[in-house]
């Protein structure tokens, strides 16, 4: 599933190609993409309406169009945007097709046909499931040490699905977990109440530092993800400890295990990531 890093990455390429666009119309090929409407109903509100800007709300994408309305885009594992010549033949994975102005069509591909689209007026975005519960941005501005120690020090649950949990910390998945966790030197499993102080602020820098490294090298490539333009990211290259299960830690040469933490495959070095009791 693309991460923060990826959706970022996304959404500064489509604004680079249908910012101010105008949509002609829309064709819908696998109606559950749309969560909340028809595709009838669809194309009926989307057709006239402007592409102001593509925002980004963590792994949400945001385009706000004119009328005071915004599609909320979530790519879930395969989800993909690319633009083509008006009257391009849509592939067989190419479920919706945004027709627009100057003679260019926005596809949206989705292999396993989970993402899904939602279109609401600006008042509403508070109601969309999930966007409305997102936790703070893992920015140096919004992520701040007095959220997490609060967070942290009042839930003791384990640290790895805490941190995969949007609620708590918006954009984080499964490799930026390991690899922030790494880092800090953090075993996966640790209950987040035993956590110190110092421990929650050098695992807050380096998931700030970590996202900030990896949307400049545009992403991670580690299945399927494309940029707009179909590009493969790069910080598939910068990964520290997710993806080399059985090879050697990077910081202490210890073989990399991997386990099962709340059913999600964790990568871990058992020498510098002690287990606390």
């Amino acid at each position: 599933m693309p991460e923060l890093p990826e959706v970022e990455t996304v959404r500064r390429g489509l604004n680079r190609l249908v910012k101010g666009h105008t949509i002609l119309g829309t064709e819908v090929r696998w109606p559950k993409t749309v969560s909340n409407m028809t595709p009838e109903e669809f194309d009926a509100e989307l057709t006239g309406r402007k592409i102001e800007t593509v925002d980004r709300r963590g792994k949400y994408l945001l385009f706000r169009l004119s009328g005071d309305m915004t599609m909320v885009s979530h790519l879930r594992m395969e989800g993909a945007y690319y633009t083509v010549p008006a009257g391009t033949e849509p592939g067989k994975h190419d479920l919706v097709t945004f027709h627009l102005d100057e003679k260019v069509d926005l596809l949206y591909r989705d292999t396993r046909k989970f993402g899904r689209m939602t279109l609401v007026k600006n008042s509403e975005l508070g109601q969309v499931p999930g966007l409305s519960t997102l936790g703070p941005e893992p920015t140096e501005k919004d992520l701040t040490f007095a959220y997490m120690k609060e967070i942290f020090n009042k839930s003791h649950g384990r640290i790895k699905p805490f941190l995969l949990d949007q609620s708590h910390i918006a954009g984080i998945g499964n490799i930026y977990a390991d690899e922030t966790l790494w880092q800090s030197k953090i075993h996966p499993k640790t209950h987040t109440d035993a956590l110190s102080d110092d421990e929650i602020k050098v695992l807050r820098e380096n998931i700030i530092n970590e996202m900030d490294r990896s949307i400049k090298h545009h992403g991670t490539t580690v299945h399927s993800f494309t940029n707009v333009f179909g590009e493969a990211g790069e910080f598939q290259n910068e990964l520290e400890v997710y993806g080399r299960v059985g090879e050697p830690c990077l910081r202490c040469g210890t073989t990399l295990e991997k386990i099962k933490v709340a059913q999600r495959g964790t990568t871990f070095c058992p020498h510098c990531q002690v287990e606390k009791d």
